[in-house]
Formats: structure tokens, C-alpha cells, sequence
């Protein structure tokens, strides 16, 4: 169960009281017909015939959808990036996930490398207290590993109510990790009881195919995916999964962008590996063909990492992954910039400002490409924007759930209301929307926040600065106990067997085999294994067999290599093997 933390200078608002009569409350599991009354931003009463006080504001439900508010995973309002902030600040941002249906968002704070954790967090609390307009909490990005991080780590889960940690794959020599610091990070937040997040591509791969492509002179938004096949995407995801299923640590891919990044998630879960996937609005509702629009505007709207995929069918793909419940929750990733600041990359696509909206499109879209077109109910459409979510972040039963006792933060929803998808009329501060044209089906009557109503009638009635942090748990019960059983049962034991007490030989090392000398970058752990006195290794190429005395074939001349034309029993003996 969540908690909240007050804020100073903010009094809390005590919500109005609310009667819902007529509802189809949806929740992931069920759907069925009540009345539902809130009071002080909470669930109070679910049934027919409710007694309720005097004074109440009632809204007809006439046995429409009622289901718990959305769940945005991922968002980045605000961002800094090289002096500049994104054009959705908190206000602005909440506000538009409030427009679409979503009630609750979980922002990532971002580190600058060799600063503390703690005081980037806090900074970013100061930046969301004083604007939400709705529910939020945050993930910590760990943008460079050190003796400090972990004690930061510590301090973030016991005293903060951090329970994710996002790590890089990419971003070379600015945030990305090698793997033994990952292999660390993913130890250290198992053993806090949190979730390991990755943003997943190949950095290395990357960085060499970005100077290549920039030689060959092209520099617009099209080189930005060019540089990053979706390969590079598929193998850090299956890397990541790797070092997770080594250390037992519960994975969470965000941002899955490519068909082949999906099927390594599914794969990897039908083995039965504690892994989550996030798709987002962005690579369920549009396609990377548009980094080729002569319009270059256009086009670097479009740029983020990963990049959306140049394949038209992509979509579909992961609406019927997300659908079939082989990904699992979806996030906006939303950080817009205005056309005027993404320019500074008009002539290197590398120094394109990354990010696209679809915080305030998320639950339509998804509504739009997979209840509509039959491949998900209703209840899973609940479970994909905020009951999944709510369950592996440690925010269920408060979020995600209508139930006595749940926040009263509920969506009133109209499956048939249509919505052409248009800059003229959404509710962000960018000029350009990446779905402009789109047409939806599905979307939001009324929105209940906090036990307010913020959006009646196609007016948003928003309050800046309302929203209150919301504190998680580590150790989320939906997530540790696959991970504590596996715990018991990868135990490892040495062989028992009496003490060898025969000759050993004497090697001298090689440079090669002398150990490596410390990275700059290295951690508490691999500091005190490198204080550790070095055991002399076995040279296995070396032996000290010989024969003596005349050999049958010493009159033969010898030869310093052979190469091998063909394996014993002839080429086709490879090609036939399973």
C-alpha cells in the first residue's frame, strides 16, 4: 500500500463528495453494475440503493464504462537537456494526461553524471510539487556507477519511496554502463527490493554507426534511425534479460519500440524469465517512415530513442503483443521540445533533442487499436493502462483499482465518442503532434482526480500545483515472489570430494593473464575484490609433457601450420547438423 507525502506550503485539498449512479465499473479481473460514492478523495461506498449524506454531487453514469484512471509509466516532463527544459513542464504535462483519461504519472529524474541522486530527486519534487495536476512518482535513472551510488540507492528506497532505478544501455560516455556495472546495479537493486528498468540499445554500436553515417554526409533526423537498427534494440534487451537472469533481478524494458525487441521479451517470459515490457504511445499509434518527410521540422519530431520503426506493421505487432499479454504495460515516454529547440540539430542529427508526445493520447490510442479492433476486452485494456502498472510498482490496491478503499481516481468512458488527433486542439505547448490527423475511437466524459472531477463536458477544471508524491514500497508482492522463489532454488553448492594432494606445476604469467588494472568507473564491490591477494593461474597452453628419445616419424619434415580445408567427414557434415 502506497502513502503520501505532504508538501510544504500546500494545503491538501479535501475533494467534494461524489456519487457515480449507474456505472459498469471495469476493473482488470471483472466488470459489473453499481452505484460508487467518494468522499475526501476516496472509495467509500460500492453497491446499489447507497446511503449516502446530504449535499452530494451526483454524476449519471446511465451504465457506461467506469474504470479506474490511467497509469502513465513513463513520462519526462520538464527535462533539462544542455540548458535548455522540455516545452511540457509538469503543469502542462499532467494536465494533458488528465485531458486523455490518465490519472496517475511516474516521471524520471535524471542525474547529471558525477552529481548526487538524492539532490537530483529532490530537485525534481520541487519542479512537480509546485505544478501537477494530478497523482505522481518517480523513477531515479542511475546515469554513472560509483562507491556513492549505491549508498544513494539505499537512501532513496528506505527514505524517499523510490522502488525503480532506471539503467543505460546506450548513451555512450555520457550515461551508459558496461556490463559488470550493470551485472553490480542489478544486485544491488535486487537486494533493495526494487525494479530494474533498462533503456535498451547497443551505445557501443551506436556511437561507431552515428560517426559512420554523419561521414557520408547525411546529416537530417533520417541518420537518426539509420544509426540505430532495431537490432542494436533486440540485442541489449536480450543482454539486459541475460545479466537479469544472472543476478535474479526483476527487469523492466521501457520504451519497446521494434518487433524484434517484443519477441526477445516473449520469449524470454515463455521461459519463464521475471521480465516486464513497455510499450508506448509513440510505437503503438505511428511508424518511422516520417524521418524521411522532406519537411524537416516533421521529421525531427519524430526522433526518439529507440527510434519508431521504419516497418508500417510494427504497430499492429505490438498492439497484439501488448494485447495477447506478452508486453504488459504502456507509458507515453512524453518529452516534447519545440521545433525551434530541436533546430540545434538541424545540421547533426546527433544533437537532435530526443522525445515525442502521447501522454495525452495514450488511453484512446490503445482503446483504438486494440478493443476496437477486437484483440483485447475491456479488462485488459484496464489492466494495460493502470492495474499492471499498479501492481509492479507497488501502487496496488490504492491505484489501479475501484474498490472500497481505492483513490477515487476514476474515468467515465465513452467506447464509441470519436476524435480526430490535431495540434489545433490538444493540450500541450508544442506546435506539432506526432499522430496530427489520427482518427480515434474511445476516449473520456469525465475525469475523477483526487475525488474531483477535472474534466466534464470537454472542460478541464485543473488545480496547479494538487498533485500529490506518491511513495512506493519496495519488495512489490506482484513482482518478489517469483524472484524469492527462485532465490531458494539457484542455492549454489560446491561438489564435496576429498583435497587433491598430487603435483601441481609451476606457471609463470603472462602479461596477458596479469589482472586488469581497475576501471575509473568501478564500485564498492569490485574495490574490494582487487584488494584481494591473486591466486596464481594455470597456464592451460602450456605443458610440461614430452617425449623423449628417436621418434618413427623424425625423418619427416615438419610443418610450422596446416590449414584445414574440411572437417572430417566433409562440409556437408556441418550444413546437416540440427
Amino acid at each position: 500500500m502506497s502513502g503520501y507525502q505532504g508538501k510544504k506550503n500546500i494545503p491538501r485539498i479535501t475533494s467534494d463528495r461524489l456519487l457515480v449512479k449507474g456505472a459498469k465499473i471495469v476493473n482488470d479481473d471483472q466488470s459489473f453494475l453499481a452505484d460508487i460514492y467518494m468522499e475526501d478523495g476516496v472509495i467509500k461506498q460500492i453497491g446499489d440503493n447507497l446511503i449516502v449524506p446530504g449535499g452530494v454531487k451526483i454524476i449519471e453514469a446511465h451504465g457506461r464504462m467506469v474504470m479506474p484512471g490511467g497509469i502513465d509509466v513513463h513520462t519526462r516532463f520538464q527535462m533539462p537537456d544542455r540548458g535548455m527544459a522540455a516545452a511540457d513542464d509538469f503543469y502542462q504535462g499532467t494536465r494533458a494526461a488528465l485531458a486523455g483519461g490518465t490519472t496517475m504519472i511516474i516521471d524520471h529524474v535524471v542525474p547529471e553524471p558525477g552529481t548526487s541522486m538524492v539532490a537530483a530527486f529532490k530537485q525534481w519534487r520541487e519542479w512537480a510539487d509546485s505544478k501537477a495536476c494530478c497523482d505522481y512518482s518517480l523513477h531515479v535513472d542511475v546515469t554513472a556507477w560509483d562507491i556513492s551510488t549505491q549508498e544513494e540507492m539505499e537512501t532513496l528506497v528506505k527514505d524517499h519511496g523510490v522502488n525503480s532505478f532506471l539503467i543505460y544501455l546506450a548513451y555512450k560516455d555520457l550515461f551508459q554502463l558496461s556490463d559488470s556495472q550493470i551485472y553490480e546495479a542489478f544486485g544491488v537493486i535486487r537486494d533493495l527490493g526494487a525494479v530494474a528498468q533498462v533503456h535498451a540499445e547497443n551505445g557501443d554500436i551506436i556511437a561507431e554507426e552515428q560517426r559512420r553515417i554523419l561521414e557520408l554526409g547525411i546529416t537530417g533526423p533520417e541518420g537518426h534511425v539509420l544509426s540505430r537498427p532495431e537490432e542494436v534494440e533486440a540485442e541489449a534487451v536480450n543482454r539486459s534479460i541475460t545479466i537479469a537472469n544472472q543476478t535474479n533481478c526483476p527487469l523492466y524494458v521501457t520504451k519497446v519500440m521494434s518487433k524484434s525487441a517484443s519477441d526477445v521479451i516473449a520469449l524470454a517470459r515463455k521461459k519463464g524469465a521475471v521480465v516486464y515490457g513497455e510499450p508506448i504511445t509513440a510505437s503503438l499509434g505511428t511508424d518511422g517512415t516520417h524521418y524521411w518527410s522532406k519537411n524537416w521540422a516533421k521529421a525531427a519530431a519524430y526522433v526518439t530513442s529507440p527510434p519508431l520503426s521504419p516497418d508500417p506493421t510494427t504497430p499492429d505487432y505490438l498492439s497484439s503483443l501488448l494485447s495477447c499479454g506478452d508486453l504488459q504495460v504502456t507509458g507515453s515516454a512524453h518529452c516534447t521540445f519545440q521545433t525551434s529547440q530541436r533546430a540545434i540539430g538541424k545540421d547533426n542529427f546527433t544533437l537532435i533533442p530526443e522525445g515525442t508526445n502521447g501522454t495525452e493520447e495514450r488511453m484512446s490510442m490503445i482503446w483504438d487499436k486494440c478493443v476496437v479492433t477486437g484483440k483485447m476486452d475491456e479488462n485488459q485494456f484496464v489492466a494495460v493502462t493502470s492495474t499492471n502498472a499498479a501492481k509492479i510498482f507497488n501502487l496496488f490496491p490504492r491505484k489501479g483499482r475501484i474498490a472500497v478503499g481505492s483513490d477515487a481516481d476514476l474515468v467515465l468512458w465513452d467506447p464509441d465518442v470519436t476524435k480526430i488527433i490535431t495540434a489545433k486542439s490538444h493540450n500541450l505547448a508544442v506546435e506539432y503532434n506526432i499522430f496530427e490527423g489520427a482518427e480515434v475511437r474511445g476516449g473520456p466524459v469525465v475525469v475523477i482526480s483526487q475525488g474531483k472531477v477535472v474534466l466534464e463536458e470537454g472542460s478541464l477544471h485543473t488545480t496547479e500545483g494538487c498533485g500529490r508524491y506518491v511513495s512506493r514500497k519496495p519488495f512489490s508482492e506482484h513482482v518478489y515472489k517469483r524472484i524469492k522463489a527462485r532465490s531458494r532454488l539457484t542455492e549454489l553448492r560446491g561438489v564435496p570430494r576429498g583435497q587433491y594432494d598430487g603435483p601441481v606445476c609451476e606457471v609463470t604469467l603472462s602479461p596477458k593473464a596479469l589482472p586488469p588494472v581497475a576501471a575509473v568507473k568501478t564500485s564498492p564491490v569490485k574495490q574490494k575484490q582487487q584488494q584481494a591477494v591473486q591466486q596464481p593461474v594455470r597456464n592451460l597452453h602450456q605443458s610440461g609433457f614430452s617425449l623423449s628419445g628417436a621418434q618413427i616419424d623424425d625423418n619427416v619434415p615438419r610443418r610450422t601450420t596446416q590449414r584445414i580445408v574440411a572437417p572430417p567427414g566433409g562440409k556437408a557434415n556441418i550444413t546437416s547438423l540440427g
